[in-house]
């Protein structure tokens, strides 16, 4: 067995979303956190359909983004994959320069590609694609509380816009219809579009139908971009699937369980306050952080200490969006972010060492810094909790043999229902 699907995510949160994607579609996967060297890529390889290189490049400045992009792909491309896919978040995350478009025009630029398809469509988790124009449930992106979003504020939902905004050749539209009528008319479509010179095509998709229609189409592409839903059908284009989901294996990580939140979408902090009923939780407070990091940190790890073995506990940073306005009017917007994520994984990595197997992290880029920060590389798929986000287990590391195993659920801001921490952890209460 050798890999034929590269795949890039732009935070660790998407990366584990489109690794379960694929695996519930059929394609072993194995996801690799951070650029991978030569002997781990390989190894991955080899064990699996698919591999994820998972990257926190969301919001870094445009030129870091691209080059490791393009550093995660020569690994891939070293490891024997065939077809490369660039994950983004189905909330279209980013800035008007960035990163979306830059990295997908270095990508096709390397692979020598002249089209592309660009589609965040994932209607389980209500996100769809209607005339160019980005929904989330039944309102437009930029009518919803993306636009607060306090890193990458959407306000515009019109996908061909957003990608001229960030890439120096225009886009093109594969209208719902087109897609409705099959694979041929959405190649038909595909080749118009290429022929002017048009290599960005944003897809409508609606259904999961739509979204295979789609992924039948791309089989020739050299590069395909978008959210974890049009990757479903990939692994059909290579005779891989046909016989349904990958049985997920079991997380087996015994050991106490920790919650870390850092996202302040609504559906985190909804899972906060439900989660906060019932369980001691830790609140971060930016200003005693700023003023005393190591004794703050101390606090909350001796907060969780305490009550971990009674059951599981939460600490966050998940405010509303005046709060956290705020802390970013006080301290700048990239700071006061990085302060948060660097407590959330300075806790994380002092828990660990004190016995913690079990951790859920909340927040695209709280993920990215508590796994980086506990020297996690590779992870294997366990079972789902929600759509996109799975249970996953650390994997041996031949460079870090004595890296403690570890149970990670890494849950992007807005995926979930208001219980799903207590959900997430009675699935391994349950199994072990």
């Amino acid at each position: 067995m050798t890999a034929v699907l590269g795949c890039i995510a732009d935070d660790f949160t998407g990366g584990t979303d489109l690794a379960e994607t694929l695996s519930r579609n059929g394609m072993r996967t194995i996801q690799l956190l951070g650029v991978p060297d030569t002997a781990l890529a390989s190894e991955a390889a080899a064990q699996a359909d698919a591999l994820v290189v998972a990257l926190k490049i969301r919001t870094v400045p445009v030129e870091e983004a691209v080059s490791q992009a393009l550093a995660a792909l020569e690994a891939l491309r070293a490891a024997g994959c065939r077809q490369f896919f660039w994950k983004y978040c189905s909330t279209f995350d980013s800035t008007p320069k960035g990163n979306i478009g830059p990295v997908a025009e270095a990508l096709l630029q390397a692979l020598g590609g002249d089209r592309t398809v660009v589609c965040p469509s994932f209607p389980e988790n209500k996100r769809t694609v209607y005339q160019g124009y980005l929904f989330v449930g039944d309102r437009l992106l930029h009518e919803t509380s993306m636009r607060s979003h306090p890193l990458t504020p959407m306000t515009d939902a019109n996908l061909i816009r957003l990608m001229d905004a960030q890439s120096s050749r225009k886009s093109g539209l594969v209208p719902l219809e087109t897609v409705r009528e099959g694979v041929e008319a959405v190649k038909a479509r595909m080749d118009e579009l290429a022929a002017q010179g048009t290599p960005w095509l944003v897809c409508d998709a609606l259904s999961d139908a739509d979204l295979r229609a789609i992924g039948a189409a791309c089989a020739g592409h050299a590069l395909v971009t978008g959210g974890s839903g049009v990757a479903r059908g990939l692994g059909v284009n290579f005779g891989i699937g046909a016989d349904g989901p990958v049985p997920p294996a079991p997380v087996n990580a015994p050991g106490l369980a920790l919650v870390l939140a850092g996202s302040c979408s609504q559906a985190t902090q909804a899972q906060v306050a439900r989660f906060t009923r019932q369980r001691p939780g830790f609140a971060l407070d930016p200003l005693a952080l700023a003023e005393d990091h190591g004794g703050y940190v101390a606090e909350a790890v001796a907060f969780a200490r305490r009550h971990c073995p009674e059951g599981p506990c939460i600490v966050y940073s998940t405010a509303s969006p005046d709060r956290v306005a705020a802390t970013q009017a006080r301290f700048g917007r990239e700071a006061a972010g990085a302060m948060i994520e660097r407590a959330l994984a300075d806790i994380a990595a002092a828990l660990v060492e004190t016995g913690i197997r079990r951790i859920l992290v909340a927040g695209g880029e709280t993920s990215g810094a508590v796994v980086s920060r506990l020297g996690v590389r590779a992870l294997r798929i366990g079972e789902t909790i929600a759509p996109g986000v799975p249970w996953t287990e650390t994997l041996l590391d031949p460079a870090n043999p004595g890296a403690p195993h570890l149970a990670l659920a890494l849950k992007s801001g807005n995926f979930g229902g208001e219980d799903f921490f207590m959900q997430a952890l009675g699935l391994l209460a349950n199994a072990n």
